[in-house]
């Protein structure tokens, strides 16, 4: 690479050279410069003012055999900016001029870096075409453009803020710091949180990201599983920020060497929403991640969430029962809580006695008596367990079965008349079984106890307003790991990206279910102490759709992407 822009250098030296625009002082003093600054040559002898930056373009235009362009003549629209993210524009000095149909102009100042244009190419989606320009008033283009982008987000964020004001209001839960609170109730950081929440609420997003690093702020949200970079507030704000995020969430403030946890409620119109505050030491201050919890994008009905008629009829049975132990697994946000919530407003009635520990609670459900676990002050799940036998309870919720203690009283509870439900982390539903037995709990216990498995996994759906047919090529599809031959007549989607779906092609989230019923012959297995891969193969003989399977004909739907159902679920 460094070989590669030392020819570049030494060729444009030479041509500066013949066609009389340098002396051999003035190119011996460019590149002395050229060295201890670690930049192009172009860019030195422009910077020095010693050749017009049009007579380097140029040059550079012949040599690469490309146009070039002029860019005091190009008005740079806000949004073909946003195609290409700021740090990519900075770090590639690339800026995006226009767009006509599936091709984006990009002015350059290095043509021959193949590797950012094949990086733009998979980051806006479109055919490029690039063209020269002169990298001195290209970075000053890319510096000050990008900057006004980010001035005006935040300018938008403040007057949203600002509109909706009246409609904000944060809901007190201790009365300790109102004078504080009124102390810096009226500064520009109170104003920009507010708009940030609005807008994270507004737009779905299910997490906020704060990051301090050394020379910049970033805040980026999760929405659909992946996450997107919103706006890089001034980094004189980074102290007010995270003071102000702790003030209304009750953290301590002077705290700054421990990681923190805390809830922030915010009413907006007539709901009220949730925010879960964590806090934690970075290398250049506070990273702060606020979990939304809107109980508006909480769907309880089972019915909706996309389970195969079989797997339907499965779990309703399960959680239908008088006892009896139905377990949830799946990696972190992979909406296992949401799963179980939907089970208990199934069964929650006036007749049964339902009772919940959960760390944290995420919802409060009318109806449910919840019990926050807190492990400082010895009230961890076990505990609450132990506790909860006494309370003559109907159905249990654990919120997590970490260790023996909280597994072997589940268990028990459950073979002793009551429902019991549950999360664990594993991979698939039958390697549930084994991790309970390695745990220490006893297999037969196990295999009496258990009633039903899911696992689940979370997949982008397709956005409708841009969803196309898509061809993908055999190496791809053989990626799903079945029969080539039934995987070519699937009719494959894909969203080809748009305002509705911010230009990522997904809009939403659906779910990958596998759930496996225990049959007779699955509870002989685990007395026997079978291997996960024969419990599957039997579960699967009994009916059982596996994470791929499943994903598998969400594909055929047209609901998610192979590309999505590739990276949740193991072939």
């Amino acid at each position: 690479m460094a070989t590669a822009a030392a020819g570049g250098s030494d060729r444009l030296g030479e041509t500066l050279l013949r066609d009389g625009l340098l002396s051999r002082e003035q190119l011996a003093q460019a590149l002395a410069e050229q060295k201890v600054g670690k930049q192009r040559l172009g860019y030195v002898v422009v910077k020095l003012g010693l050749v017009p930056e049009l007579e380097i373009t140029k040059i550079l235009a012949r040599q690469h055999r490309m146009p070039a362009v002029d860019l005091s003549r190009f008005d740079v629209d806000p949004k073909i900016l946003k195609l290409v993210p700021a740090d990519v524009a900075a770090k590639g000095v690339v800026l995006p001029l226009k767009r006509e149909g599936r091709t984006l102009t990009v002015a350059m100042a290095d043509p021959s870096d193949l590797g950012l244009l094949e990086d733009l190419k998979f980051i806006t989606r479109f055919d490029l075409f690039p063209v020269i320009a002169g990298e001195y008033t290209l970075r000053a283009l890319i510096e000050k453009h990008y900057q006004t982008q980010n001035q005006q987000e935040l300018e938008t964020l403040l007057k949203d803020m600002e509109a909706a004001g009246e409609d904000l209001e944060v809901v007190e839960e201790r009365e300790e710091e109102t004078a504080t609170q009124a102390q810096i109730e009226d500064a520009p950081v109170v104003k920009l949180i507010n708009g940030l929440l609005i807008e994270a609420v507004k737009r779905g997003a299910s997490d906020i990201h704060i990051e301090p690093f050394e020379h910049e702020i970033r805040v980026r949200y999760r929405i659909d599983g992946a996450l997107l970079e919103i706006m890089r507030p001034p980094l004189k704000m980074k102290a007010a920020l995270t003071s102000r995020i702790k003030i209304l969430s009750q953290l301590n403030i002077a705290e700054r060497r421990v990681p923190q946890d805390g809830r922030l409620k915010l009413k907006m119109g007539n709901r009220v929403i949730d925010f879960r505050v964590s806090t934690l030491p970075v290398l250049y201050g506070e990273k702060i991640v606020l979990r939304i919890l809107d109980k508006g994008n909480l769907t309880l009905d089972l019915t909706k969430f996309g389970f195969e008629p079989k797997a339907e009829k499965d779990l309703m049975k399960a959680i239908l029962n008088p006892y009896g132990m139905v377990l949830v697994t799946g990696p972190t946000g992979s909406g296992k809580t949401t799963t179980l919530y939907s089970a208990l407003s199934r069964v929650n009635t006036p007749e049964v006695n339902i009772m919940t520990a959960e760390d944290p609670v995420e919802y409060n459900l009318m109806g449910i008596n919840q019990v926050l676990v807190r492990n400082e002050i010895g009230l961890t799940f076990a505990a609450a367990l132990k506790a909860f036998l006494r309370q003559d309870p109907n159905i249990i919720m654990i919120g997590e079965i970490r260790d023996l203690e909280t597994g072997g009283i589940a268990i028990k509870a459950a073979l002793t008349g009551h429902l019991v439900l549950s999360t664990l982390h594993t991979n698939d539903a039958p390697s549930t079984i084994t991790r309970m037995i390695d745990m220490g709990i006893e297999a037969f216990n196990v295999a009496s106890a258990v009633n039903l498995v899911v696992a689940q996994r979370l997949v982008r759906r397709i956005c409708k307003e841009c969803k196309s047919p898509h061809k993908y090529s055999d190496d791809q599809m053989a990626s799903l790991g079945t029969d080539l031959e039934k995987i070519r007549a699937i009719p494959f989607m894909k969203g080809q990206g748009c305002d509705t779906c911010s230009g990522t092609g997904y809009k939403g989230r659906a779910g990958l279910y596998e759930v496996m019923a225990m049959s007779p012959e699955l509870r002989r297995m685990i007395l026997r102490g079978a291997s996960v891969s024969d419990m599957q193969e039997q579960a699967v003989s009994d009916g059982m759709l596996t994470l791929r399977m499943d994903g598998i004909k969400k594909v055929e739907r047209g609901i998610t992407t192979l590309e999505e159902v590739v990276k949740e679920t193991a072939g």
